[in-house]
């Protein structure tokens, strides 16, 4: 932290791009503690907050710019790829789905408060097809409250920051040991984490060829589609029903218990849907399977893929 502060001190705004930059474009490298120590140095007169605050704008809608011009270009093939790189990825496309479906543009006034929806954010708005100004206006306004409320903290906290750089340059090694070793613990707790999860939910799944192979042939199936609801309105597979919400538990399915029920999502290694078909085969319900590498699988295979014109829900009791 102490080497972050001489170098703060000896390239001030440059690093502060830079910082900001990398870490919008997806590294793993924190930008509010530069943000933070550039602040607490502004509130002593060593920088102006309002060129500090415009350079981490600028930078941010740099990066901003590269993942929604990929989005438009590349679609959610971006997206897909962005979730695989994340710690958390079995949820992440999903929840960004979910939130800026809802909200639209002004759900980036807060995408970076959230850990890993900025860049997710910047690349849906690009798939989607937001309109450029539009996503500038808003994305430069979220990278100016961000931005702002590190200089805040560093500005009110500036006497603070002086106490933690004195204790750990008075740690010396074993301070930036503990610094390393603390996020060493993070991004392996994470790691464990997620498979973990992975583990819990191995279970015997479907591919699309088996499954077009069961439709070709009459089987009685039921299809669910456990997606976002733009993601479904893109279109889906023919005869599937949507879920309504992601507590499958509640849904009352009038078929028999080994009846065929096929869940797909969009998801990496198909995570939302065997947690989902986990909970029907807790119902009782025995031939329940999530398809191997959901929609954009079936799409690959060369399937026909429909677009709902009237919405058919399931029930639920």
């Amino acid at each position: 932290m102490q080497a972050l502060f001489h170098l703060i001190e000896t390239y001030g705004l440059y690093l502060v791009f830079a910082n900001v930059l990398v870490t919008q474009l997806g590294a793993p490298v924190p930008a509010y503690p530069t943000l933070i120590i550039v602040g607490a140095l502004a509130s002593r007169g060593q920088y102006s907050i309002v060129a500090v605050l415009a350079t981490a704008v600028a930078a941010a809608l740099v990066a901003d710019f590269v993942w929604f011009t990929a989005g438009r270009r590349y679609g959610k093939r971006v997206m897909s790829a962005l979730c695989k790189l994340s710690l958390s990825p079995d949820t992440c496309m999903r929840q960004t789905a979910n939130i800026y479906s809802r909200w639209g543009a002004p759900s980036l006034l807060i995408a970076k408060f959230i850990p890993g929806f900025a860049s997710l954010a910047s690349t849906l708005a690009g798939t989607v097809g937001t309109p450029r100004l539009q996503f500038l206006s808003f994305d430069a306004a979220g990278a100016a409250i961000w931005t702002g409320v590190a200089l805040m903290l560093g500005t009110v906290f500036a006497t603070a920051i002086d106490d933690v750089l004195a204790t750990i340059q008075a740690l010396g090694t074993w301070g930036a040991l503990l610094l390393a070793a603390a996020l060493a613990l993070f991004v392996l707790f994470k790691w464990w984490q997620r498979h973990a999860l992975i583990r819990t939910l191995r279970m015997s799944r479907i591919s699309a060829h088996e499954l077009g192979t069961l439709r070709d042939q009459g089987r009685s199936l039921v299809i669910l589609d456990v997606r976002p609801t733009d993601s479904q309105a893109a279109g889906r597979i023919p005869g599937s029903l949507p879920v309504p919400d992601l507590d499958i538990s509640r849904l009352d399915l009038d078929i028999d218990a080994d009846t065929d029920v096929i869940l797909y999502c969009d998801c990496p290694n198909e995570v939302t849907a065997a947690r989902l078909a986990r909970q029907l085969m807790r119902k009782g319900y025995r031939r329940v399977r999530p398809l191997t590498g959901g929609m954009q699988a079936w799409s690959a295979a060369g399937y026909a893929v429909e677009v709902p014109v009237e919405e058919q829900t399931l029930p639920v009791s």
